[in-house]
């Protein structure tokens, strides 16, 4: 077993990798401790792979992984914990934005008896309205919703124990909320500000028409946390919320004709025959039914999820090895 593992998404930051790999090596080398640093690509097309394999006949205990194609960032994260060996995990970013000098805070507050320490970007050098403001909403909507209260989802500088992450399964845009997963299963969490430089070079690959794809993963996020064991009782509440008013509405229509037959007022007889009394509680009803249904599907799917096989969201094309040097070499 290794120490540590440094798990790197890369897709297309060819600019920025030499000076990446140099840093990464340099704070790596002074730890005093066995280490891997994985670069996973995740189907660059602009030279990233070739650079990725020099800095591999340059550098020691470096891993390479290649994407068959381009998966996401979440794939590529996947990919750098199934594939890594330490039994710490570290991931950051290549784009030179991360700092690779801030590991050893990562580390020295795992020592503290955490599994998750999330980096925080105190003091961020990104735009504020498409940038900061959509990420400080988001981190709020998150840390309200999951009940882990963290400053910054979006920093991927995290460390990560490895008998934490083996159990969390990451899908879609996932990658973002691995700590409030890692905390689904037991895990302790915390962060630590880190440094954040402003970009050098290209763009960022992440705009604000992913707030989408978020929202919508923050939901399945929520119901993998609360209602995964039990997805009826989810869909039950909702079903009761449909068919109490439809049935307190039937007894009504129903008392209503009970007086008409009765022979009492007139307007007992109007409610009686009225579209909206006659309509509405049978819609109700119906809507309930058909919630429990998916409730009881969903209960199915769920278990079919928890028994299906453990196969992962990428395709590996190639993978290429650096030398290895022990901490006493």
């Amino acid at each position: 077993m290794t120490d540590i593992s440094v798990a790197v998404p890369v897709y297309n930051e060819v600019e920025s990798l030499a000076e990446f790999c140099r840093e990464l090596h340099e704070t790596m080398a002074k730890l005093g401790r066995s280490y891997e640093i994985l670069l996973v690509d995740d189907g660059s097309t602009d030279g990233s792979w070739d650079l990725m394999c020099k800095q591999a006949t340059k550098y020691p205990n470096m891993r390479l992984i290649r994407f068959r194609r381009n998966f996401g960032q979440t794939a590529a994260m996947s990919a750098g914990f199934r594939e890594s060996c330490g039994d710490i995990i570290v991931t950051m970013d290549a784009d030179l934005q991360n700092s690779p000098a801030d590991i050893p805070k990562l580390l020295a507050k795992m020592e503290e008896g955490f599994d998750v320490v999330s980096g925080w970007r105190k003091d961020r050098k990104d735009a504020f309205l498409n940038r900061r403001l959509p990420s400080m909403l988001a981190n709020g909507l998150i840390s309200k919703i999951t009940s882990v209260r963290l400053h910054d989802y979006g920093c991927t500088l995290k460390a990560y124990r490895r008998e934490v992450v083996k159990n969390v399964h990451l899908y879609g845009e996932m990658h973002r909320f691995i700590p409030a997963l890692a905390r689904w299963v037991g895990a302790s969490v915390s962060e630590v500000p880190v440094d954040h430089r402003p970009r050098r070079f290209g763009k960022s690959k992440y705009g604000i028409s992913r707030t989408v794809r978020v929202v919508l993963d923050l939901i399945t996020v929520k119901f993998l946390m609360q209602y995964s064991k039990g997805p009826i009782q989810m869909y039950g509440k909702v079903a009761l919320a449909f068919m109490i008013p439809g049935f307190l509405m039937l007894a009504v229509m129903g008392a209503a004709n009970v007086a008409q037959w009765c022979g009492y007022a007139n307007k007992a007889a109007l409610l009686a025959k009225s579209p909206f009394w006659v309509v509405t509680p049978f819609m109700l009803v119906i809507f309930g039914i058909q919630f429990i249904s998916i409730g009881l599907l969903a209960e199915i799917s769920i278990r079919t999820y928890h028994e299906s096989q453990d196969k992962p969201i990428y395709v590996i094309k190639e993978t290429v090895e650096s030398e290895k040097k022990t901490i006493d070499s």
